[in-house]
C-alpha cells in the first residue's frame, strides 16, 4: 500500500458540503458537488489536488473531500455499508486495489469506456492496471501504487541484510551489542499481515490461491513464509508490540529511534524527514528482502485506484474529476509531499522527479517484480482468515497454521457472500 477515523464526518466536510449544496440549489450555474471517499492523507496532498482541480472545472464542480477511517479494513467497512445501502452521496471512491472485483462484481462501481478509458489507461503502470480491471473492463483508474522498501539506519548497519535470514541475524547482533535493534513490521490482525504473508509467499515462489482463483495453492512456499514469519517473532529483532504494529506504529518506533529496521512504505521517508531530523542524516532504503538468497523478492503490489459510484448523480463529471486527480502534476504532489508512488510509468525516468524522490528507481525495479494480492470477489474472507491465523506471529506454528490457512480458504471460498 499502501497508510489509511470515524465514520462520520467531520463539522468542516460537512459545512463544506452544505454550503456547495445550498450554492447548488440557488442557481443553475452553481457547481455540482461531488463527493470524494478516500483514505486520510495527513500530506494535504489530496486536498491541495481536490483544490485544484474544483478550481480548474471552471466552476463545474466542486470536490469534497471526505475521510475514511485510517485503516483500510475500516475504509472498506464504510465503503461497503454505505453502497450496499445505495448512498447518493458517494460520487468517487478511494479503493485499495484488492477491492475492484468485489464491488465490480456486486454493481457498486461503473465501467469506464471510450475516451475516457484510453486517457485513464495510457502510459499507467500496467501492473496497477490490473489491479483495476475485473474480467477484462476498466473498473477504476489507478491514483498512486505503493510497495514496500527495508528501511535501516545506516549508523548501525552499514551494509543493508539482503535475506530475512541476514536481517534477523544483524538484529540479534544489534541487540547483544546494546544498540537499537527492532525489526519493525505489520503483525496487527487486519490487512497489513496478510500483505506481509503474501509477500513472503510469492518471494518463496508461490502463491495464495491457484491461476483460476477457485482453490488454495499455498504448499512449500507458504510454509516458507511461516517459518519465516516465526523465527521473527522469536528473535531479538521482535519489537514487543508486533502483535499490535500497523504501519503508521512502525514508523513511530523508527522515529523515535528504537527501532533498526522497518519494512514500510515510502511514506515514512518525509515523515522521517520531518519527525526526527537527526536520525534522517541514516535513514536509508534498500530491496525488500529475500527468502532465498538466489531468488528476487516479489513485493505485494498496494494502492489507491479511483472508481466511480454506481450510485452517482454525476457519473460523467466524477470521471473528470477522477483524470484530473490522477494527472502528472498531482501525482508528483502526492509523490513528494506524501510519499506515494505514482502510477504514470514516465515519472519513474523523469530525473527532476527522480531528484525530488530519490527511491523512484528502487521503487520501480520493485513495481516491475510486484505479486498481488489474489484476486477474486471473496478477498476479503480470504484476507480475514489469513490475519487471523498469522497474528499474533508468536503464536504461530507453521504446518499446523499452514492446515489452519487452508482450511479457511476453501471455506472462504465457498461463501457467496460479502463480508459487511
Amino acid at each position: 500500500m499502501s497508510p489509511r477515523r470515524a465514520a462520520a464526518l467531520s463539522l468542516p466536510v460537512l459545512l463544506a458540503a452544505a454550503l456547495v449544496a445550498c450554492s447548488s440549489a440557488s442557481g443553475a450555474n452553481a457547481p455540482v458537488v461531488l463527493n470524494y471517499w478516500g483514505f486520510p492523507d495527513n500530506s494535504g496532498a489530496i486536498q491541495q489536488a481536490v483544490d485544484t482541480c474544483t478550481a480548474a472545472s471552471g466552476g463545474k464542480y466542486a470536490i469534497v473531500y471526505n475521510k475514511l477511517p485510517t485503516d483500510a479494513d475500516g475504509q472498506r467497512q464504510q465503503l461497503v455499508r454505505r453502497l450496499a445501502a445505495h448512498d447518493g452521496s458517494m460520487d468517487i471512491l478511494g479503493l485499495d486495489v484488492t477491492w475492484e472485483a468485489e464491488m465490480a462484481q456486486a454493481g457498486w462501481i461503473l465501467p469506464w469506456t471510450g475516451a475516457n478509458e484510453a486517457a485513464a489507461t495510457r502510459g499507467t503502470l500496467p501492473a496497477m492496471l490490473a489491479t483495476a480491471t475485473w474480467h477484462g473492463r476498466l473498473y477504476a483508474v489507478p491514483y498512486n501504487t505503493n510497495t514496500q522498501l527495508l528501511w535501516y539506519r545506516s549508523d548501525l548497519v552499514r551494509t543493508p541484510p539482503a535475506t530475512w535470514g541476514q536481517l534477523i541475524a544483524d538484529a540479534n547482533r544489534l541487540a547483544a551489542a546494546g544498540k537499537p535493534h527492532y525489526i519493525e513490521v505489520q503483525g496487527a490482525q487486519y490487512e497489513g499481515a496478510t500483505v506481509w504473508f503474501n509477500s513472503l509467499v510469492a518471494s518463496a515462489g508461490g502463491s495464495i490461491l491457484n491461476a483460476s482463483g477457485t482453490a488454495p495453492a499455498l504448499g512449500a512456499p507458504a510454509l516458507k513464509a511461516l517459518q519465516v514469519m516465526s523465527a521473527l517473532a522469536r528473535s531479538k529483532g521482535a519489537d514487543p508490540s508486533l502483535s499490535v504494529q500497523q504501519e503508521d506504529q512502525n514508523r513511530l518506533a523508527m522515529e523515535a529511534g528504537t527501532a533498526a529496521f522497518e519494512l514500510n512504505y515510502p511514506f515514512v521517508y518525509p515523515s522521517m524527514r520531518t519527525g526526527n531530523p537527526r536520525l534522517f542524516k541514516y535513514f536509508r532504503w534498500a530491496p525488500y528482502p529475500r527468502v532465498y538468497p538466489d531468488v528476487p523478492a516479489h513485493v505485494t503490489i498496494g494502492g489507491i485506484d479511483l472508481a466511480v459510484s454506481s450510485y452517482s448523480a454525476h457519473p460523467a463529471l466524477a470521471e473528470r474529476a477522477i483524470l484530473c486527480l490522477r494527472d502528472r502534476s498531482n501525482q508528483i504532489l502526492a509523490a513528494v509531499k506524501g510519499g506515494l508512488p505514482p502510477t504514470l510509468t514516465s515519472l519513474y525516468d523523469d530525473p527532476a522527479f527522480v531528484k525530488a524522490y530519490p527511491f523512484a528507481t528502487a521503487i520501480k525495479q520493485e513495481l516491475l517484480s510486484a505479486s498481488v494480492r489474489p484476486k477474486t470477489p471473496y478477498y476479503q474472507n480470504i484476507s480475514i482468515v489469513i490475519s487471523h491465523t498469522v497474528s499474533p506471529p508468536a503464536g504461530i506454528s507453521p504446518a499446523a497454521t499452514l492446515a489452519q490457512i487452508t482450511g479457511g480458504i476453501q471455506n472462504a471460498l465457498a461463501d457467496k457472500g460479502l463480508v459487511p
